[in-house]
């Protein structure tokens, strides 16, 4: 199972952090990208993941947690090492449009869902994307438990790519650690996203190894 670290609650500084994720054994550097008004909180702008990741040798795994996406997609697309873009299913009227625009570029397309999102809600749109991003978490914040009640929808979406021929890898993000990594990958995830449980350790490949 790949593995995409969250570096947004550290016990070191973002560029110690990012220095350290990007020297592990993890797949990818995951950004989570907030404008305070899709959710609660915000941190980065465009220009600010540009600057933090320009001698990043790792692929960036971009979650876009705003308004109107189709914003930012082609200052995104001019940074380094994006390898997908991530934008939820609720944060645009016609989230087709925005996976059409991200297609035209270099980057592949993701979908989020949140805890509160069906899987059937995205159903037309499963064919068109390269990853499915499950909420376990409510999105905005770091450090929050683990909901089980999404397994059912990591299973849906593992039977419906099966049964429908579809591309997209499954990925979870929120309180993933050693035992919940293996709950995921027994419903079917090809990926996680971990923040906490690997940036608040001194050994971040032990935790790596951990949840693969």
């Amino acid at each position: 199972m790949k593995v995409a670290v969250s570096f947004i609650n550290s016990n070191y500084d973002l560029e110690t952090t990012i220095k350290k994720i990007d020297e592990s054994n993890a797949d990818y550097i995951h950004v989570d990208m907030m404008d305070g008004i899709f959710v609660e909180n915000s941190n980065f702008s465009v220009q600010d993941i540009k600057t933090m990741f320009k001698n990043c040798t790792k692929k960036l795994d971009v979650h876009l947690m705003c308004c109107s996406p189709n914003k930012y997609v082609r200052e995104i697309a001019k940074i380094k090492n994006v390898e997908y873009l991530i934008i939820h299913a609720e944060s645009h009227r016609r989230p087709i449009d925005v996976i059409n625009m991200i297609r035209h570029t270099n980057m592949k397309v993701g979908l989020a869902i949140s805890p509160e999102t069906k899987v059937s809600h995205i159903v037309p749109l499963l064919n068109h994307l390269d990853q499915v991003l499950v909420m376990s978490v409510k999105p905005g914040k770091g450090g929050q438990e683990f909901m089980k009640d999404i397994l059912y929808k990591i299973e849906t979406l593992r039977d419906l790519r099966e049964e429908n021929n579809y591309h997209y890898i499954i990925s979870v993000d929120g309180g993933i650690n050693a035992e919940t990594s293996k709950l995921v990958k027994e419903a079917g995830a090809d990926m996680v996203v971990s923040g906490s449980y690997i940036c608040k350790s001194d050994n971040y490949n032990e935790k790596i190894d951990s949840i693969r």
